[in-house]
């Protein structure tokens, strides 16, 4: 199976929807909380190429975007080969 990083904040409902999109798949990302590190985000915003909205969402190392793109990845059949 994939490896799968996903950086989150507390009370994001963008990053419980992705967080439950792949508990459906089976799957339990690596989940780096960045409310209060400052370096998790720093991290996040260098792999994410600036981004700073979460969640953020890794694949393999893979930068796949947000929420709204893991769920778009899904409908359009790509995320399931993914994961593996």
């Amino acid at each position: 199976m994939a490896k799968v990083e996903i950086y989150t904040k507390a009370f994001c409902p963008y990053c419980a929807r992705a967080m439950q999109l792949l508990a459906g798949k089976g799957v339990d990302p690596d989940e780096y909380d960045i409310t209060m590190d400052r370096a998790k985000r720093a991290e996040m915003l260098d792999r994410a190429q600036g981004r700073s909205t979460v969640p953020q969402i890794f694949i393999d190392g893979a930068h796949m975007g947000g929420s709204d793109d893991l769920a778009a990845l899904d409908r359009a059949g790509k995320l399931d080969p993914l994961l593996g």
